[in-house]
């Protein structure tokens, strides 16, 4: 099979087997993973899972590479990676959150040195958590469930994302202890691929052209563009459009500035080439959206 014809999980889709606590297509939560029919093909993520096993084993493949699963075990399976071969014990038991990737990005906006963790979690996609972090993690969940719920909550996305983005900042707590105190071992790609990313945090106002980037590494546009699409199964410019759309996105809901003054601020010629970006990404204008 073509890898572009690999069928997508996403939360629509995920929703259509299992009916948990949501947000649009945006957050799913997940009581108990065994109640999920496992495809019998490979799938690609279209979105974030993290899971936490609770009781049992399981075991399947990432990108190919077999992975082992036991009790206080968190995955963490990244967009565009292909799952397959799942297998579960008869008494295995777990806990899931399926989000977004628009919706993680917007979480996660202002995590530092996002790539590291980016890179830690696609090459070791399974952390065995201490007792203490795995009781906060269902601790975490239930609130979680318990405001998701609350459809008479005004504020309902906004609670679940502050929460969202207090589980994310643990987990990756978790990853930073393991990434310095063990020996993890990076390839060039995935060197390549973390510069990269901290490349475009540090300069995504300014510089959206992908020769910009691979002078700076030192590196022709196209081995960057082969790097980064093989690491992350997206291109640098999708990256790049990434991280601006989603400042553009932030200005406008969270600023009173000017869409004029957006434009500036982010580098655009005129403010009409930055409405043309914008509507081409997100599908609606700039004012369409702040309206929204």
């Amino acid at each position: 099979m073509n890898s572009n014809d690999i069928e997508t999980i996403d939360i629509e889709s995920a929703l259509r087997l299992y009916r948990g606590s949501h947000i649009d297509n945006d957050l799913l939560l997940i009581d108990e993973v065994a109640d999920i029919p496992l495809p019998g093909e490979s799938r690609r993520m279209k979105s974030l899972l993290i899971a936490l096993c609770l009781k049992g084993k399981a075991q399947y493949t990432v990108d190919t590479i077999e992975y082992k699963v036991k009790p206080n075990d968190i995955m963490i399976i990244s967009n565009g990676q292909v799952v397959d071969d799942y297998l579960l014990s008869r008494d295995c038991s777990g806990i899931a959150i399926m989000v977004s990737y628009d919706f993680y990005r917007e979480i996660v906006s202002d995590v530092h040195e996002l790539s590291s963790l980016f890179i830690f979690s696609r090459n070791h996609p399974v952390v065995t958590l201490s007792q203490d972090e795995s009781d906060m993690i269902q601790e975490y969940y239930r609130s979680l469930k318990s405001k998701v719920e609350d459809q008479s909550h005004h504020f309902r996305r906004e609670v679940a994302r502050s929460l969202l983005s207090t589980v994310i900042y643990d987990i990756s707590n978790s990853l930073y202890h393991i990434m310095n105190t063990e020996n993890v071992k990076q390839t060039r790609a995935d060197k390549i691929f973390k510069e990269f990313i901290q490349l475009v945090e540090a300069n995504y106002h300014e510089k959206r052209r992908v020769g910009w980037y691979g002078g700076q590494l030192c590196i022709s546009p196209k081995y960057l563009s082969e790097t980064i699409k093989a690491i992350s199964h997206q291109t640098p410019n999708e990256w790049i459009d990434r991280y601006v759309v989603l400042e553009i996105c932030n200005l406008l809901r969270n600023t009173t500035k000017s869409i004029k003054e957006i434009a500036q601020d982010l580098h655009f010629p005129t403010q009409s080439f930055l409405g043309k970006y914008f509507k081409e990404h997100v599908g609606v204008s700039p004012t369409e959206y702040r309206r929204g």
